[in-house]
């Protein structure tokens, strides 16, 4: 996967724009990013839990004392990318309509319960969402909804918001820098991970992939990973052109979800990180195939994750 920086915390990116970099690898060690304009900043997204956030904004705070954050946005509604949204409540927070509504489905609590469980899902939920603290987290939703596109201007530096969902979840947004060449797009672009399609359906990702390549941007910043370039957005792309290939041909055979998670070989994929989300993904693909089979709660999803990682 091509990476412009391997470095991790405040990374420099040029032109007022920096990106907040995970410090570690795995679920919910979410990116973030900032944009700094002539008395005022927008954040792309705070962190899972209270204690992340605050080491960001802490990091953050050289940069945000001259230019104050004006305007926060969520790049969707994961909690990775919002939960932390009460430490900037003070500023304008702004995601995309279907976002909002996933943050009012799962919040804190939820999460709570599913890590909670005494299952299969809940125990690998708790493995992999463990380190994070979601006990003090006050849901802080968007003061503002907006559908389709939208442009601000932060301290005369414009910045572009499209919101190229639903695809990985309700709402995903990608934030463009046009005069920096650099585009910040929460979790349509894993780096180095595996995506995991919650919601689809893939045509849409497949779209924002390619509207993704036809920016003038140089600098991509993923949801998850290094700072990288277009080309982690081919890779991306190419992941789900394969899944959703492999998927409907055994949905065509007659081959059940999960036995197709399981016999699908993901072959120069095999190395992402997180591959369980296969599970995830093929069920994405057979729903969108026969819209009568009932979707998964967060649990069930969980749990397919955990049977492909674990078996049955």
């Amino acid at each position: 996967m091509a990476s412009v920086t391997s470095r991790t915390g405040r990374v420099e990116l040029g032109h007022g724009c920096y990106a907040w970099i995970a410090g570690d690898v795995g679920w919910g060690m979410s990116n973030a990013g900032l944009i700094t304009g002539r008395g005022a900043s927008l954040l792309v997204d705070t962190l899972y839990d209270l204690r992340l956030t605050k080491t960001m904004l802490d990091a953050l705070a050289p940069l945000t004392s001259p230019a104050p954050i004006s305007t926060v946005v969520n790049t969707h509604g994961n909690g990775d990318h919002w939960f932390g949204n009460q430490l900037v409540s003070h500023a304008e927070i702004i995601a995309a309509r279907g976002s909002v509504a996933d943050m009012r489905q799962v919040g804190p609590a939820e999460m709570r319960a599913l890590t909670g469980m005494d299952s299969p899902a809940g125990h690998f939920a708790h493995l992999i969402f463990g380190r994070f603290d979601h006990t003090d987290i006050e849901p802080v939703l968007p003061h503002r909804v907006f559908d389709g596109e939208t442009v601000l201007d932060i301290g005369g530096t414009e910045v572009r918001l499209i919101d190229v969902g639903p695809a990985h979840s309700a709402g995903d947004t990608i934030v463009h820098v046009p005069q920096a060449r650099t585009v910040y797009t929460g979790d349509i672009v894993f780096a180095g991970a595996a995506p995991v399609v919650w919601h689809g359906p893939f045509a849409r990702w497949l779209a924002a992939c390619d509207l993704l390549l036809g920016l003038d941007a140089d600098i991509v910043v993923p949801g998850h990973g290094p700072v990288t370039t277009k080309q982690a957005v081919r890779e991306i792309r190419d992941y789900l052109a394969y899944v959703h290939e492999q998927a409907t041909a055994r949905f065509t055979a007659g081959m059940p979800a999960m036995d197709a998670a399981r016999d699908i070989r993901l072959g120069r994929f095999a190395d992402l990180d997180e591959s369980e989300r296969l599970a995830v993904n093929v069920h994405t693909v057979y729903r969108e195939l026969d819209p009568s089979l009932p979707p998964l709660d967060g649990p069930g999803l969980f749990g397919c994750m955990a049977e492909l990682l674990y078996g049955s």
